[in-house]
């Protein structure tokens, strides 16, 4: 890389270069295995470099910026083993024994994601205790695990998002080397392996950026100051987030990245910055396949255009929260959860594509027209919805369990790129709160901080409420997060049912390859269409996410079978299996009926008959 520390590859010893246009003189102070200092030589463009002979990996080091005694951690340093205020050490990239030569990746349109948290995965978080679950995960039908951020952050517990060494996976987890059999062991099983990146802000405490302040813009967003990707001296900053979206493709062997709040990085430069990394990660890929996906609260699709493969879309996770639970606070303000929105949705990606938004007293979203339905992410579930819409509860503990069934089979069987939160696939009950471990003068600020912001909501901004609000800065609350391993078992019901919907989804082309179209058929009923050329393939998913829905008169197109075919079940949520209650036929020759809360996959049946006797003299029909 251009900037870190680097083994040399010729004489025995250690290139160490970085980026501080702010001070004049750079010392680079090695602290083990013996202490010595060596003043960097002064580059073009801010830069300070130097060649210190006779270091190996698992040396230790920080800089001395100018004059000040102060010694900080390396900005790009690979490893910080005691934490971001200690110092950092030399890694050796290339010693690791790499078993994944043959692994191509995950083609764009064929993810299944699985956001996980690797501290709160097992009991032990640590990268060697989740490789021990993978066999699992690939089992269900997960494709591609999203990893929330591990960044060196202040702390022992964090969400991620507070990252200050940005090429540093933290020691809480493990070692770097821990982190890359983590990735050998996943392509292993078949699974895709990416990162989730903070670009938009710098964690606050431990942040050695600090000292180099050309890498702010001087104004402050929402999770800190904003970072200068365009301003005066912005080569130096761009270099470094573009250097450090290649290491994890490059070093790692990681198969994309996950961009964090995009609408917080702005670049007003000829190539902005996100499609700098797009082409930076993809030629560290060296022709594997590489997948970008972005969250972008405004719903921006000109991040496609940049050369991101995907998008989160909240539209589809509030609309479907709305359903399940009925609650349209704070930012559930403006969906209903109805069927034409869930209808939209699948059919049209984002559902605010420019109209106004009242929530937000603004327009919001741009059209997705001529984008291909697998360029949106959907889920029920991720860090931030679970955690930020009350006390951290999972939509099992909210919704009434079939409906969480018929609407997980909506979510899975659809044609957007599908996204479990780990535990979802088990029905895990542990909350999901957020939490942190700060230092002292910081506590009290996060405190004040999630109670304003989780007072948006009307009913969480009671008095009772905010006492009850879990103490984010308390060890108790992140332990309360943690999963259990014994939860992961095949024959589960809730398990078998993602399974099942997996299976279906990746065995049967018509969910993922075909064409679609969706019509309402009452107040809580829905039906797709998915079509296969022919007719004969085809599949008819129906949806009721209200009471028994049924109805002798149905004039819509999409519901009528092949010619020559009638409808049979191939896959109900309320199979009993999965703790329902048994499927009738749906539709027969005297009505249509779906079950009360739930999901039926129908396929054509050529032994179903559904037409009846020609009508008699008096014009009357028998049926």
């Amino acid at each position: 890389m251009t900037i870190g520390a680097e083994l040399s590859r010729g004489e025995a010893g250690v290139h160490v270069r970085v980026w501080a246009p702010t001070h004049r003189r750079v010392t680079l102070v090695i602290e083990a295995p013996e202490r010595r200092e060596i003043v960097l030589g002064a580059e073009a463009g801010g830069y300070h470099g130097g060649f210190a002979p006779s270091l190996a990996a698992g040396a230790r080091y920080r800089f001395r910026f100018g004059d000040d005694a102060e010694l900080h951690a390396d900005p790009a340093s690979r490893f910080q083993p005691e934490g971001p205020f200690g110092p950092s050490e030399v890694i050796d990239a290339s010693a690791f024994a790499w078993s994944d030569a043959t692994w191509r990746g995950i083609p764009p349109h064929k993810h299944v994601l699985y956001e996980m948290h690797i501290g709160t995965f097992t009991p032990e978080g640590t990268w060697a205790a989740a490789a021990e679950q993978l066999e699992f995960l690939a089992a269900v039908g997960i494709t591609t695990l999203e990893v929330m951020p591990i960044n060196e952050f202040a702390g022992s517990r964090n969400w991620g998002y507070d990252g200050v060494n940005l090429f540093a996976p933290t020691h809480n987890y493990g070692r770097p080397d821990d982190m890359r059999r983590f990735v050998d062991r996943a392509h292993a099983c078949g699974l895709a392996v990416i990162l989730d990146v903070v670009y938009n802000h710098f964690g606050p405490a431990g942040n050695s950026m600090f000292t180099v302040s050309p890498h702010f813009r001087g104004g402050a967003g929402e999770w800190g100051d904003e970072i200068n990707f365009d301003g005066a001296d912005s080569a130096g900053v761009r270099e470094f987030f573009i250097a450090n979206a290649g290491y994890w493709i490059e070093e790692m062997h990681l198969d994309g990245l996950r961009l964090d709040a995009t609408q917080a990085i702005h670049d007003s430069s000829k190539e902005h910055v996100l499609a700098a990394i797009a082409r930076r990660v993809r030629e560290a890929g060296r022709g594997r396949q590489i997948f970008l996906v972005g969250e972008n609260e405004p719903q921006d699709c000109a991040l496609f255009d940049y050369g991101l493969d995907a998008l989160w879309n909240d539209d589809y996770h509030h609309s479907v929260l709305v359903a399940a639970t009925g609650t349209t606070d704070g930012y559930l303000h403006d969906y209903r959860g109805t069927p034409q929105e869930l209808v939209s949705a699948i059919k049209y990606g984002f559902l605010y594509q420019g109209q106004l938004y009242p929530w937000q007293q603004n327009p919001r979203g741009t059209p997705t027209r001529g984008r291909e339905r697998h360029r949106f992410v959907h889920f029920l579930e991720n860090h931030d919805q679970v955690a930020n819409v009350g006390f951290g509860e999972r939509l099992g503990d909210l919704a009434d369990p079939a409906l969480v069934r018929a609407l997980t089979a909506l979510t899975l069987l659809g044609p957007a790129l599908p996204m479990l939160f780990q535990g979802q696939e088990v029905g895990a009950r542990q909350p999901w709160l957020f939490f942190v471990d700060h230092p002292d003068d910081l506590k009290e600020p996060v405190r004040k901080g999630r109670k304003e912001f989780l007072s948006q909501f009307a009913r969480l901004a009671t008095p009772g409420a905010q006492e009850r609000l879990a103490d984010p800065c308390d060890e108790a609350t992140f332990r309360s997060c943690i999963l259990d391993p014994a939860a992961r078992k095949l024959d589960d019901p809730t398990v078998m049912l993602h399974r099942d919907l997996l299976r279906l989804r990746r065995e049967d082309p018509a969910f993922t390859s075909g064409d679609l179209d969706g019509s309402v058929l009452g107040d809580h009923a829905f039906c797709l269409r998915f079509f296969v050329d022919g007719g004969g393939a085809d599949r008819l998913l129906l949806v009721n996410l209200g009471p028994t829905f049924t109805q002798v008169v149905v004039p819509e197109p999409l519901i009528a079978p092949p010619l020559g075919h009638g409808w049979s079940v191939l896959w109900s949520s309320e199979d009993p299996a999965y703790g329902g209650h048994g499927t009738a036929e749906p539709i027969n020759r005297a009505r249509v009926a779906i079950p009360a809360h739930s999901a039926v996959v129908m396929v054509p049946d050529p032994t179903i008959n559904l037409r009846i006797a020609p009508a008699p003299p008096s014009g009357k029909i028998e049926v």
